[in-house]
């Protein structure tokens, strides 16, 4: 079993940053690709981003290219989320999720394991 626990959400002003974090424990972090996903109410959860287990790949959705950043550290079980020029649609609940088996994804169904998510809130 892998355990995800993501923070760094909150409330912040159109156009500012928030940099989410999200801490792995349990078996082979370093192994697994990982990825952000985000669903606002009313919604479909949708994919943000997503990293290959050894940083040589990495995907975005086109609403975030150019402003949000996907990294990890395999050496602290962390996998991060730097989210500049923030926009009141970004608003939604992140989740973290581990992928055990197989390449990067985009598709949320490949995902394995999930955290419980951190909210983050864009007011304009």
């Amino acid at each position: 079993q892998v355990q995800l626990v993501e923070s760094g959400g909150g409330l912040v002003q159109a156009g500012g940053s928030l940099r989410l974090s999200c801490a792995a424990s349990g078996r082979t972090f370093s192994n697994y690709p990982m990825g952000w996903f985000r669903q606002a109410p009313g919604k479909e959860r949708e994919f943000v981003a997503a990293i290959s287990w050894d940083v040589s790949n990495t995907y975005y959705a086109d609403s975030v290219k150019g402003r949000f950043t996907i990294s990890r550290d395999n050496a602290k079980n962390a996998v991060y989320l730097k989210m500049n020029s923030l926009k009141p649609e970004d608003t939604a609940f992140y989740y973290c999720a581990a992928r055990s088996t197989g390449r990067i994804t985009t598709m949320a169904y490949y995902y394995d394991y999930w955290g419980q998510g951190t909210q983050v809130t864009v007011s304009s």
